[in-house]
């Protein structure tokens, strides 16, 4: 088991590597308080979230260290994305566990992740990203996209 402190450095070595994810969920966060959205610092999900962001057909979205929703509160539940496509009777899932997977996957794909999400489908339900994220917020592990049962 790797101590405390690698544990420590890992998570600032992947904050600093998505930075520029980061910057920019932090810009739009910030625009977004100026239509109302609110900000406070999540330590369980190592980002900042801004609830009440006013724009978008309703959810979240993680930019780096940086969750966007339109929200109240990231502990609500919703369906997944292999459900709300159709593919079959998947349990309801926490929207924080969810969004604290992409905050993982971020931190080691760095700036490589915005255009790898896209090239494996953006926001959909075939998207392996979305998969891994769901698999996360059920299971409580799985959050890389590239996992072997894949």
């Amino acid at each position: 088991m790797p101590s405390r402190a690698l544990i420590a450095i890992a998570r600032v070595a992947g904050m600093l590597w998505t930075s520029p994810n980061t910057v920019l969920g932090l810009v739009a966060g910030i625009i977004g308080i100026a239509f109302g959205a609110h900000a406070h610092v999540s330590r369980r999900n190592l980002a900042i979230v801004f609830h009440d962001w006013p724009w978008g057909p309703g959810g979240a979205v993680t930019l780096g260290n940086v969750i966007l929703h339109t929200g109240d509160t990231l502990d609500s539940h919703c369906v997944t994305y292999a459900y709300g496509a159709g593919q079959g009777d998947e349990p309801m899932i926490l929207l924080s566990d969810h969004e604290r997977a992409h905050v993982y996957q971020y931190m080691l794909l760095g700036p490589l992740f915005l255009p790898l999400y896209a090239a494996c489908g953006g926001v959909s339900a075939r998207n392996r990203f979305e998969r891994a994220a769901d698999h996360y917020a059920r299971s409580g592990q799985g959050w890389w996209p590239w996992r072997r049962s894949e």
